[in-house]
């Protein structure tokens, strides 16, 4: 007889009861006046009655007719960007999530060490860390692959590990209508049911049919049709309202098509200048505000995610699984008061009772950003009298564009009075010096130059200016720092070191944020007016959305396929 049995029986009592609240049953969709019972880090039972399971030693906690809910789980986000997640996730706590699904493809740029010391890093904090292995490091659409051979085969062989519960998002155009070496990582992921995740943004119609073959969730849909072709085709809907994106009103025009069984809840990360607004708590609160019902907004948050990734033993509090307990004390506001992860109480009174936990990571870690930082590096030879260029249409998305540089001794140099700026993308892997120089419209700099390495997709570093040394100025601060974000004129005026694998700050959550805001402030007082400047500058390198971006030998044409120059 297991642990749990004689405190289902009233034979003995529970470890901790959560009591006088209404439980919700997400199998069921409704609430119940019951309690629940705690035997180490498992429920045992939901006893009408608490009195049968309180013992002299019982810990009890009185939800005083507040809704009382399975722990929150994120079904995807991106823990490795901007903030280490050993410093943060206190505050995903007090917004009930107990359980995290996370992309780690910037960890991804060191191979499969990267996603061990992902794990590593994650495995004993009192919030659930799962990982989804990120394919981006064998794709070979405009670069060739980043891992091959014994690493390629290492990177497959995680897929075992208990902690990696599938495969981390795919951009449709890497493998709808074309052969590509991560298909090896998918039909691993199948043979081991575990899912594969889409990025299908823009994709649809047949194009979606094909790719539906290969994946089996996806957070990219932005209206109400796109979730139901999405649902139409198998494919497991996750709406997301996070720092990115909010599409939650596309995921609420639709619930009357798609059950929310079929749906899940996530942030798609979670900024951290956001990260005191909530984590999942927020999500869940928009989805009602949107329309959907609290209790179907609750399912999609807990159970519906839990079945989809095979996380058997969470997102319900039937008896058997995890002790990841939510107590609110306002159902509609989503208000946290109380939260019980593994059966350790880590929030009282909506103040999380654990904190942030420092981490050594390993050199190499440190010292990520190697990159040629000479004014010569972004130089651009002229030929003819216009050239291709990037147009920034807003948010992630992009254009092309021709402009007309002025040429000074032989050089097509920037113009900011013109709105034509000067972008470069360099490989910041110790070895490379790869890299390509093109031209960017749309940003509005006026003077100075901005550089970042935390790029999306790929490992690179990023440069953003109005003068050839000024980008030179910034990128040297970037790899002095081990990473980060900087803003040159004159001089460094802005930086926000990112020294975890060039992408993660280990500084307090909110440094990070004020820091994040000063290289903001600093690119709004030259001349920068567009709607989130940090998200479009760190994604020109994204090829997941159209329609031109950079990469490291010339523009990725997301719509071609095909790497093309400036002519």
């Amino acid at each position: 007889m297991n642990d749990l049995q004689p405190v289902a029986l009233g034979d003995q009592p529970a470890d901790l009861v959560v009591e006088g609240g209404h439980v919700l049953l997400p199998e069921l969709g409704e609430f119940q006046s019951r309690a629940v019972a705690v035997v180490d880090n498992r429920v045992a039972a939901l006893p009408e009655d608490a009195e049968s399971v309180i013992g002299p030693d019982t810990e009890v906690i009185h939800a005083d007719g507040g809704a009382v809910v399975p722990g929150f789980v994120d079904a995807h986000t991106h823990l490795d960007l901007f903030q280490c997640y050993e410093l943060a996730y206190h505050y995903s706590l007090e917004g009930g999530t107990t359980t995290v699904i996370s992309e780690c493809s910037a960890f991804g740029a060191f191979g499969p060490r990267g996603i061990r010391e992902f794990l590593a890093a994650t495995a004993y904090l009192p919030v659930t860390v799962r990982a989804a292995l990120p394919p981006t490091p064998l794709f070979d659409t405009f670069e060739p692959p980043g891992a091959t051979g014994e690493d390629a085969s290492e990177l497959i062989d995680l897929l075992e590990d208990d902690r990696v519960v599938g495969v981390g998002e795919t951009d449709w155009i890497h493998a709808v209508g074309r052969d590509t070496p991560a298909e090896a990582l998918y039909e691993r992921a199948h043979e081991l049911g575990k899912p594969v995740t889409g990025h299908a943004a823009g994709c649809r119609g047949e194009k979606l049919a094909a790719f539906s073959s290969i994946i089996d969730d996806d957070h990219e849909a932005i209206t109400r049709e796109g979730v139901i072709e999405r649902a139409e085709n198998g494919i497991h809907v996750v709406g997301r309202c996070g720092s990115v994106r909010d599409d939650i009103e596309a995921l609420a025009a639709a619930t009357d098509r798609v059950d929310s069984a079929e749906c899940s809840l996530s942030s798609d990360g979670v900024w951290p200048r956001d990260l005191s607004d909530g984590h999942m708590d927020r999500v869940i609160r928009r989805a009602i505000e949107a329309g959907i019902a609290p209790t179907d907004a609750i399912r999609m948050a807990t159970l519906s995610a839990a079945r989809h990734f095979g996380l058997d033993d969470r997102g319900s509090l039937a008896p058997g699984n995890v002790a990841d307990v939510v107590v609110l004390s306002d159902l509609e506001e989503v208000r946290v008061e109380t939260v019980v992860s593994g059966g350790e109480v880590v929030v009282r009174n909506g103040s999380a009772t654990v904190g942030p936990r420092n981490r050594e990571y390993p050199e190499a870690f440190y010292d990520d950003v190697s990159i040629p930082t000479d004014p010569g590096t972004f130089s651009v030879p002229a030929d003819g009298e216009s050239v291709r260029a990037i147009s920034l249409e807003g948010g992630l998305l992009t254009g092309e564009t021709r402009v007309s540089p002025p040429v000074e001794d032989g050089e097509f140099r920037p113009n900011p009075d013109g709105d034509v700026l000067k972008v470069t993308l360099l490989d910041r892997r110790r070895g490379h010096d790869d890299g390509f120089t093109g031209f960017l419209t749309g940003f509005g700099l006026e003077s100075g130059a901005a550089a970042t390495s935390l790029t999306w997709e790929r490992p690179g570093v990023v440069v953003v200016g109005t003068d050839e040394i000024e980008m030179a100025r910034a990128a040297a601060r970037v790899e002095e720092m081990g990473g980060g974000w900087t803003v040159a004129d004159d001089g460094i005026v802005a930086e926000l070191p990112l020294r975890v694998g060039a992408t993660c700050s280990d500084l307090d959550v909110e440094e990070t944020a004020t820091l994040l805001g000063t290289i903001e402030s600093a690119l709004r007082a030259r001349g920068v007016g567009i709607d989130r400047p940090l998200l479009a500058v760190q994604t020109l390198s994204f090829p997941g959305v159209p329609s031109l971006k950079l990469s490291f030998s010339g523009y990725a044409d997301i719509r071609a396929h095909e790497l093309v120059g400036l002519q």
